[in-house]
């Protein structure tokens, strides 16, 4: 079913936190391990679930270099490598490529907005020209809500005539459904991830390369029945798993509900400016997770 290097269930994986504000290697390393085994097809790390843009530049690769040294299937992880800086975005996928990434998640430089079409087709032409050396496949990371800053399906097409063995395929945030359809009719060989486990029937008809989804996190078992399977009920339970955050602020969430589920309250640690889940709406959302899961069990 796998047309694509990367496809099927993608975890947008959390970053843990130490009390000193670092990243905490050694829990995300075990999250990671525990996710691969468990449902997932692969995993994105360092995006924006996993707070990369909190982090410092040194932060990032440190964390980079600690999923490679810990023996982590490469292949199927890619990583976010996306900066305000063009040399910070260049330093950051020369470093994953050099650690063997299976591809860098690519944010548009996010401070300057309204910027036009050929700003960034310059800043990701620099960014193919300064990793020729080591080729590694680029995806564009599409969240307007976040970054302000659009990849047009037009500079798609321009992108791809211009860099097609370098730009692989795009992660897409923005809920919009006929983007992400469009998008992914830019070629036939084009991945396009939708960020909800919603679309994972879509997806498996062969309209996308999977999903990623921060979700995932904690229902990949039911993610990789939908995606492998068809089930449908398994699908619904996912996605209502999903719903549990709506209206919530979903990374803090996530981290939230990743204590629960693996009985470490360091979990829940995020970095400002976000804030952690507040008591109340940890409850809630750990009365709607255990809620679902009975009736799975059930």
């Amino acid at each position: 079913m796998a047309k694509f290097p990367l496809s099927g269930v993608i975890a947008a994986i959390a970053t843990a936190v130490d009390e000193t504000g670092a990243p905490d290697s050694a829990r995300s390393v075990k999250l990671a391990r525990y996710l691969l085994g468990n449902g997932c097809d692969g995993l994105n790390v360092l995006g924006t679930t996993g707070e990369a843009t909190s982090f410092s530049l040194d932060q990032r690769k440190a964390m980079m270099s600690a999923y490679a040294q810990a023996g982590l299937p490469m292949e199927r992880l890619m990583v976010g490598t996306g900066a305000a800086a063009l040399a910070d975005a260049l330093a950051l996928t020369r470093h994953a490529a050099a650690l063997g990434f299976a591809g860098t998640l690519v944010l548009p430089p996010f401070y300057y907005k309204g910027v036009p079409d050929d700003g960034l087709f310059n800043f990701i032409a620099a960014l193919v020209e300064g990793t020729a050396d080591r080729p590694i496949p680029i995806y564009l990371y599409h969240f307007p809500a976040n970054s302000g800053v659009p990849w047009s399906v037009a500079l798609i097409r321009r992108l791809r005539d211009a860099f097609a063995p370098r730009i692989v395929g795009l992660k897409d945030s923005s809920g919009n459904m006929a983007y992400a359809r469009e998008a992914a009719a830019v070629a036939s060989d084009f991945a396009v991830f939708p960020s909800t486990e919603a679309a994972l029937l879509e997806a498996r008809s062969g309209a996308f390369a999977g999903c990623i989804s921060a979700t995932a996190n904690l229902n990949a078992d039911l993610c990789a029945r939908a995606w492998r399977a068809s089930d449908a009920d398994a699908l619904n339970a996912a996605v209502t798993i999903r719903a549990v955050f709506d209206g919530k602020p979903l990374v803090s969430g996530v981290k939230a509900l990743l204590g629960h589920i693996h009985g470490d309250a360091a979990w829940a640690q995020v970095m400002p400016p976000l804030t952690p889940f507040s008591a109340a709406d940890r409850a809630l959302a750990i009365a709607g997770y255990d809620g679902v899961r009975a009736k799975r069990v059930a």
